[in-house]
């Protein structure tokens, strides 16, 4: 009979934690133990300052299975560290962090093999000091506040996960699950992560590299004309798209049009075209079978090898593995 590696999985929680962050993991997890008849091992414990029941964000209540006191008397193998946030009345989203829930953390991650966060628990553990000279990620909405209130960390907003030694962080909610499948790939194997992958419908896992959301719908600009450009780009993606098309079409000058677009969008319109483009291309990728040839013309790229060339710079992948990944079965 194999024998069976115990592995202790020590979940954070506390008040209005983001719930998925909570709930996701367990459950995979709990799959892998059923995959491989509990050989896994995995056991998979929540635990809070106290006892008392924790209110989530989303308003359910969840019990502590243990206090943080009595988790750092023990040995852990994979601390997970979930987030939560506020919103303002503007809708702008602002990663909360404890200065009391930091020292746990910090206290428990010296206990433990391995440590994670999901979504906006990368500022906790960046809060713990776990971060500084780290490559991490986290949910892209606050990114730029992780990167301002932590200089020291070396934030990447793009990829779904990144692994720095013992260290991993995850993007947005639901890449907690993908996140999961990689530690489980990690501990035993890519077989048996596919297994789990199948229970619950997935792919086994989205590449780290691969982009956590939509790449023009990231950008948000203030002002009539850029958003009548933004338009214009997109009815007209398929032709050649110039600086100096752009500027007379907005009745500005080249340089005029350039500042424009780093000002309000963060990016040089030659960017800004190359990440419509690509998105335009993902999509076509994930809902048709027309071949590269065509999407990369209709997409404005012109030849296929610009066409993988963008692909490879924005989402770390080629349009043949993305395609694979992602196509969408059609229904007939």
């Amino acid at each position: 009979m194999q024998d069976i590696v115990r592995r202790l999985i020590v979940i954070v929680l506390f008040e209005g934690v983001d719930l998925l962050d909570v709930t996701g993991p367990p459950e995979v997890f709990s799959l892998a133990r059923r995959e491989t008849e509990d050989a896994a091992g995995y056991h998979v414990v929540l635990a809070a300052e106290s006892m008392d029941p924790v209110t989530t964000s989303a308003g359910v209540r969840i019990l502590p299975d243990i206090t943080f006191r009595e988790a750092a008397e023990g040995s852990i193998d994979t601390l997970i560290v979930p987030g939560s946030v506020e919103v303002d009345s503007e809708r702008r989203v602002r990663a909360l962090v404890a200065p009391e829930l930091v020292s746990w953390v910090k206290t428990l991650a010296d206990r433990t093999h391995r440590v994670t966060s999901v979504c906006v628990g990368a500022h906790l553990l960046a809060a713990a000091g776990l971060l500084d000279g780290k490559r991490a990620t986290t949910h892209w909405s606050t990114a730029p506040q992780l990167a301002a209130d932590h200089p020291a960390v070396k934030v990447d907003a793009d990829p779904i996960f990144i692994r720095e030694g013992n260290v991993w962080t995850g993007a947005g909610i639901s890449a907690c699950l993908d996140l999961s499948l990689a530690l489980i790939a990690d501990d035993l194997g890519e077989a048996v992560a596919l297994r789990v992958a199948r229970q619950l419908v997935m792919y086994l896992k989205r590449p780290s590299g691969q982009s956590q959301f939509s790449v023009p719908l990231e950008q948000v600009s203030t002002t009539r004309r850029i958003e009548d450009l933004r338009h214009h780009i997109m009815r007209n993606i398929s032709r050649p798209l110039t600086v100096v098309d752009l500027a007379e079409y907005a009745h500005v000058s080249d340089r005029h049009l350039t500042r424009l677009f780093k000002t309000e969008l963060g990016m040089t319109p030659h960017a800004y075209i190359e990440s419509v483009r690509v998105e335009k291309a993902r999509h076509d990728l994930e809902s048709s079978d027309a071949t590269l040839e065509r999407i990369a013309s209709a997409c404005g790229f012109g030849t296929t090898d610009t066409l993988v060339r963008a692909f490879r710079r924005r989402l770390n992948t080629t349009p043949t593995e993305y395609r694979r990944r992602f196509r969408v079965p059609q229904t007939r």
